[in-house]
């Protein structure tokens, strides 16, 4: 159901059983997937691309021009995927030239009230942002990945696979897959061992990660030489490799 006081301009793509609520405005170049819900006082600037079953909720922006300066209405994209919740007042921003256009998200995501994802941030899938959790431009969060509630990531970092990110966190440098991270700085404190339960990891898989985990932030070595320790724990466990190839191919460093 559209409701009559709704705004949508001509060009933007509705698409079946989508509930859009009063007051809500929805631009040209809005492209929304099938049965979404959108709540009343939305907005939603485009090009945005928005899959199925989302459901958005009252006063959350979704697909703005971006808060970076050097931004000059260029044509840049949000790309939502399917079945994502964005909670109150969430704030969701396209791309910008300087980096692929394009800000990305995946499927399966709740961010809470008040959240912010700025130009250029790549989320995965089942990502949680709890409230008031706000990622800066050019950051990449990957899958299963939780940020607190007043977290704060700089631009730039990378956020690994199946971490937990402390409420009031600030993260300055990247965070590897499975890590625990807290403090202002935020610095490592562990491994997610309960999050892999939950989702089902194979307790000598988690304990190989444990092994690879200590070989990182307890023994002292420089990256290169962890690396190395930890290719020599198993030659072919896939939730191994994601977290050596996220400490090799880290650009501005790892939280130690």
């Amino acid at each position: 159901m559209i409701h009559e006081q709704a705004i949508i301009e001509p060009g933007a793509v509705i698409g079946k059983n989508v509930t859009i609520g009063p007051w809500t405005y929805i631009s040209k170049n809005v492209v929304i997937g099938d049965d979404c819900v959108i709540s009343s006082h939305v907005v939603i600037n485009g090009p945005t691309r928005i899959g199925k079953g989302n459901r958005i909720f009252q006063f959350a922006s979704i697909g703005e021009d971006c808060q970076d300066l050097k931004y000059a209405g260029e044509p840049t994209e949000l790309i939502i995927g399917d079945n994502n919740t964005f909670r109150e007042s969430c704030t969701i921003h396209r791309g910008t030239i300087q980096d692929n256009s394009l800000t990305q998200i995946g499927s399966h995501n709740l961010f809470m009230a008040y959240t912010h994802v700025a130009h250029d941030c790549v989320v995965g899938n089942h990502c949680i942002l709890a409230n008031n959790a706000s990622i800066a431009g050019h950051v990449h969060v990957g899958d299963h990945a939780i940020l607190g509630g007043m977290s704060g990531v700089h631009q730039f970092c990378h956020i690994g696979a199946h971490s937990f990110i402390a409420a009031n966190a600030l993260v300055l440098k990247d965070v590897p897959p499975y890590v625990m991270a807290s403090g202002q700085p935020a610095k490592p404190f562990g491994l997610n061992s309960e999050g892999l339960k939950r989702r089902g990891f194979d307790k000598d898989v988690i304990l190989t990660i444990k092994r690879a985990y200590k070989d990182v932030y307890r023994k002292g070595l420089s990256a290169d030489d962890a690396i190395e320790s930890i290719n020599k724990l198993s030659d072919n466990m896939p939730e191994l490799a994601l977290f050596s190839d996220f400490i090799r191919d880290s650009s501005r460093g790892i939280i130690r």
